[in-house]
């Protein structure tokens, strides 16, 4: 697997992309650039890991840092989730972090 390239470093912020493992940092890598990468970005993580993998990603592992358009852009475009029941409360950050 290809390192992390360099234009990853702003989506990426909480730590200094040399140092993550495409592997065993693929989660937060995921979450992160399908949370606020650009186009290129996207672009990457879609040649670097099989699309099985970003969306499983998505789905075991949710990350509570979307916005909501852009939870529903990922969620119904870019991974083609539309009928999948996902509560976007365990993904997008302005919703009360109660889930009771």
């Amino acid at each position: 697997m290809s390192q992390i390239p360099k234009h990853l470093q702003p989506v990426l912020w909480s730590t200094n992309a040399s140092r993550l493992d495409p592997v065993l940092d693929a989660p937060y890598i995921i979450h992160q650039t399908l949370s606020y990468g650009k186009m290129a970005d996207l672009h990457w993580i879609f040649t670097t890991y099989p699309k099985q993998q970003i969306t499983d990603t998505f789905i075991n592992h949710p990350y509570k840092d979307y916005r909501p358009a852009r939870f529903n852009f990922v969620k119904n475009y870019l991974l083609n989730l539309k009928d999948s029941p996902l509560d976007e409360r365990h993904y997008v950050k302005n919703t009360p972090r109660d889930l009771g």
